[in-house]
């Protein structure tokens, strides 16, 4: 038995596909873990998800920011843009199944010395608050008010993280931080920065590059930033490698950290 974690899909299926024969899995015995984004951008998206809801057991997703994109435009609170590829779900027959599905998905995975998350941490938090505060958005998306906390999420202020927040603003910037965070400052102050780490605003840094974050003891697995790409560090492993951008999907081996990864352009069908 292995156990594989798996950078941003985005609809990639394809690729997924190449991966998974390269790592010769078999879901009666081995397990992958994705790390968020399973949707969006890229040409597959709804074949995606009937993909991994039919590995059951086998795979272990979490949710991204734009799988809550996917949640939000299923109740009509945001509307699609361009570059969105998720219209085919939208209009599929089993819409309703997976859209259940999908909220009944984790933000967080956190098994033996192992913390999977799509995009950070604040520095202020530990694992164990992590945990929590993911498990109170996760409560809320598959409960009935799932609606009012999307509508939050995309609609509401974005305000900054503090412990003195409650109800549904808590909520959303609690999703905010595991969703989208790349850059902070010492303080956890966010920025929409996107690109290589080595361009960030001045007073801004990685989130894992703060110093003395609480979170430093543990191990976590993170996508969400392309542009970074792949990182292997001692207590960071950052597996979005841009598949969907036209570079790789990677897997990562967790019992002995080995990398596998297919090529986008080795892939198209």
């Amino acid at each position: 038995m292995a156990t594989y974690a798996i950078g941003d899909v985005q609809g990639c299926l394809t690729p997924l596909r190449h991966l998974l024969d390269r790592i010769s899995f078999q879901s009666d015995t081995d397990r992958i873990w994705l790390v968020g984004d399973l949707v969006n951008r890229g040409p597959d998206s709804l074949a995606t998800l009937r993909f991994l809801k039919h590995l059951g057991a086998a795979a272990q997703p979490i949710l991204g920011n734009h799988d809550l994109f996917l949640l939000a435009a299923a109740e009509g609170i945001v509307s699609l843009r361009p570059k969105d590829t998720i219209q085919d779900i939208l209009t599929a027959d089993d819409r309703a199944d997976l859209i259940e599905w999908l909220r009944r998905i984790p933000l967080h995975h956190r098994e033996g010395t192992f913390f999977m998350i799509h995009a950070g941490l604040l520095p202020q938090w530990t694992v164990d608050e992590a945990t929590q505060y993911a498990r109170d958005v996760e409560t809320i998306l598959s409960g009935p008010d799932y609606r009012t906390f999307l509508q939050q999420l995309f609609h509401g202020p974005t305000t900054p993280w503090n412990s003195s927040l409650n109800g549904m603003p808590r909520l959303a910037s609690i999703a905010r931080v595991l969703t989208r965070i790349r850059t902070c400052t010492p303080s956890g102050e966010l920025s929409s920065f996107s690109g290589p780490p080595e361009n960030a605003p001045a007073g801004y840094m990685p989130w894992f590059h703060v110093p003395d974050r609480r979170s430093a003891d543990a191990m976590i697995i993170t996508g969400h930033w392309a542009a970074l790409g792949l990182r292997l560090e001692p207590n960071h492993l950052a597996i979005d490698s841009g598949c969907v951008w036209g570079r790789q999907l990677t897997a990562v081996r967790l019992e002995d950290r080995a990398v596998f990864q297919v090529d986008y352009a080795d892939c198209r069908s």
